[in-house]
């Protein structure tokens, strides 16, 4: 309401102020941010890391009748196979058409950074057209693009003349931000200008779920007071993501991805966002659900509901908090989600010693969110709490110091280090299985499992030998040693 959206998005350096290392613990990282005292952090030597380009291609690959011009190398844009798979797999568990391939790279070699690279787009995007007649095309960049200096927003509105359709460019140059996550923010950008309409109804009933892909786990909680997701936006078309702005609320599973879209939404349409933690644990389940209650008229049914999911699920909660008694958990996961994990945990009689994220946002579009700040009040304070962007050889160390009895991370090389020191781990990924009150048992149970194969654990951990020398590999060498200032 008044909100002008633009062609491009501020990177998340300058706006919300992001870091990307921190040794310390939880209550001070939350003191810290609320005065943006943090600095991002340099790496000088780094194994590996992530790309916004890859963020903002999987979500508008994620648009089922979209098709997406990569104006990049071919390497780029190898991932796509992968994306794909995903997005079958994705339309298969929520009960959706088959889910098929629509992206073009336009493959810049040599002599386009030499001569540019924009009749080789022109060309790409109408291929697009008649190869997949979508309802809309997005131009992700790269790198490559970017210091080339094609004029990619030139194209874009030209070939939307021209095809009668829109035509995006979703800017998301790799070496702009060091934040992948700034992906995210560029590619909703993109869908909130060429897909989102504004409300022909209110639909009361509905409930935005920005989310990633897994198994339909919001339909069953949402169903105890009433209600039905909207999942956003992985396999839904464009006429279904042109309905978010009908929703009564807007919720995410992860700050880190989508309170972007949900501040632009809520300023565009008067959508008000769910300013809770994400239902993750009983604590915060019980607190997202009477958050939800008060958008959508449910506060006279909402605390029946979760009395009755807390008397469902008392025996075997309990049983397994028995069972968890003494057990000490790690987290490595993005920092939004890694505190959903820490509170899931928690409830099951879990110690939480350590949690690494890959960034931190010291702000979020929404100022009354803070993620951090949930955390602590929840569970208290996380003494070891370090941010690194997917190091291997600072993971190590974390690891060995603390020695937990099973990991959990986000993502599924990480799920191989922790095999690799001995220590059973479970890659959450984006299942969505630990969500509400069924998820917390279903965590349980997966953890109470993997615990009973330590000895292969260890088994593996005996064959394995790092490529560290015994220097770093000292309990005495700093694990942020590589690291400097801005």
């Amino acid at each position: 309401m008044g909100l002008a959206l633009t062609k491009k998005v501020e990177i998340r350096e300058t706006r919300l102020h992001t870091i990307l290392t921190y040794n310390g613990d939880a209550k001070s990282l939350d003191k810290a941010s609320r005065e943006n005292k943090l600095k991002i952090g340099r790496f000088k030597f780094s194994q590996c890391g992530n790309c916004q380009e890859g963020c903002a291609f999987m979500q508008v690959y994620a648009v089922h009748d979209a098709a997406v011009v990569s104006h990049s190398p071919i390497g780029c844009y190898a991932n796509v196979s992968e994306r794909y798979l995903g997005m079958a797999n994705v339309a298969a568990l929520r009960g959706k058409d088959s889910f098929s391939h629509h992206s073009i790279c336009t493959n810049i070699q040599e002599a386009d950074t030499i001569y540019g690279g924009v009749n080789k787009l022109r060309h790409s995007v109408e291929e697009a057209y008649k190869r997949y007649n979508p309802k809309v095309i997005y131009i992700t960049t790269s790198c490559a693009s970017g210091i080339v200096g094609d004029d990619v927003q030139a194209v874009a509105e030209e070939m939307s003349d021209e095809l009668g359709i829109p035509v995006f460019a979703v800017e998301c140059e790799g070496f702009k931000s060091r934040i992948w996550s700034t992906g995210f923010d560029a590619a909703f950008n993109g869908i909130l200008q060429t897909a989102v309409k504004p409300p022909k109804k209110k639909q009361s009933d509905l409930v935005n779920i920005f989310n990633f892909s897994g198994v339909d786990s919001f339909t069953p909680l949402l169903k105890t007071i009433g209600l039905r997701p909207n999942y956003l936006v992985e396999s839904r078309s464009v006429d279904e993501i042109s309905q978010m702005s009908e929703a009564a609320c807007t919720a995410t599973i992860c700050e880190t991805l989508a309170t972007f879209v949900g501040d632009r939404l809520e300023k565009l349409y008067g959508i008000p966002q769910v300013i809770a933690p994400a239902p993750y644990g009983i604590q915060w389940t019980d607190r997202w659900l009477r958050e939800v209650a008060s958008f959508t008229g449910k506060q006279s049914i909402v605390e029946a509901a979760i009395r009755s999911e807390h008397e469902r699920i008392e025996a075997e909660l309990n049983q397994l908090r028995e069972f968890f008694a003494g057990k000490k958990v790690y987290i490595f996961s993005g920092a939004s989600y890694a505190h959903n994990m820490a509170s899931v945990c928690h409830d099951l009689g879990l110690e939480v010693i350590g949690i690494t994220t890959y960034h931190h946002d010291q702000s979020y579009d929404t100022k009354e969110i803070n993620t951090v700040k949930f955390l602590t009040e929840t569970i208290g304070n996380v003494p070891n709490y370090t941010i690194c962007n997917k190091q291997p050889y600072q993971v190590i160390k974390f690891l060995s110091k603390l020695d937990p009895d099973f990991l959990i991370v986000r993502h599924p090389a990480l799920t191989v280090l922790g095999y690799k020191l001995g220590i059973p781990s479970i890659m959450e990924g984006d299942s969505n299985k630990c969500v509400g009150y069924n998820g917390i048992i279903e965590l349980g149970q997966r953890i109470k499992k993997i615990l009973k194969t330590k000895k292969l654990y260890e088994n593996i951990a005996s064959h394995v030998e790092f490529p560290y020398t015994d220097w770093w590999l000292n309990d005495t060498t700093d694990a942020f040693h590589f690291v400097g200032g801005v």
